[in-house]
């Protein structure tokens, strides 16, 4: 290969209002906003391809060398789509956190609006032994996974 990836810039998470969405993994996650800025125009376009298109977004710092994660709200066009794919359909992503404690994260998420896809689950067996996994949803149908390190 003539190139190599470096690493993880962030994952980009497109939401209906960045407000709410804030409020979430900034108020409740404890992420820290360490930008919050708006594009739009010329641009967006030649980054993204989106013609007419503007939005604000903010970038959120993982703790723990976790990389970013950008919550972006297009505010234009107008035609924009609302997508909720299930996990299991073609292009649905999810966007793993390691947590101390799955059972607290679910009352708070549960709190802010958030919803769990099933419970928590102890892996029996094989390299993961003793880790929690959970999946879980914001309002805009952002899937999320908790792992918990074995105890």
């Amino acid at each position: 290969m003539s190139f190599q990836v470096l690493g993880t810039a962030h994952t980009g998470i497109t939401v209906v209002d960045l407000e709410r969405s804030l409020s979430f993994w900034r108020d409740v996650l404890g992420l820290k906003v360490v930008l919050r800025d708006d594009v739009a125009g010329e641009a967006l376009e030649e980054i993204t391809g989106v013609r007419g298109g503007a939005m604000s977004f903010a970038i959120l710092e993982v703790p723990g060398g976790g990389g970013q994660i950008e919550l972006l709200e297009y505010t234009q066009p107008a035609d924009r789509q609302h997508l909720r794919p299930r996990p299991f359909d073609v292009g649905s992503m999810h966007v793993a956190l390691f947590v101390d404690d799955i059972e607290a994260v679910l009352r708070d998420c549960a709190a802010a609006g958030w919803r769990s896809h099933g419970t928590p689950r102890v892996r029996q067996e094989g390299p993961a032994k003793g880790m929690t996994f959970l999946y879980m949803s914001d309002p805009d149908g952002t899937i999320v996974e908790l792992v918990q390190a074995a105890s």
